[in-house]
């Protein structure tokens, strides 16, 4: 059954790869235009991205202190 539903989905992304590919410029960019509702992250998925955040911040400031006093 998994099986089943693989091939459908490939089915389903050749088809619409074909579809793609027959449009006319104008019709490409319209359809390209629709929105990508957003998707609710689990709680593993968001501590993760938590996480990566906090870590962004602290190596900011590691850069901006050691290009502070590496300048004087």
């Amino acid at each position: 059954m998994a099986q089943e539903s693989k091939m459908n989905n490939s089915v389903d992304l050749a088809e619409q790869q074909l579809v793609l590919s027959t449009l006319e410029p104008e019709q490409l960019a319209e359809a390209k235009k629709q929105r990508v509702p957003r998707r609710h992250l689990k709680g593993r998925e968001l501590a993760i991205l938590w996480f990566l955040r906090i870590y962004l911040l602290f190596m900011i400031a590691v850069v901006a202190y050691q290009a502070w006093t590496g300048a004087r």
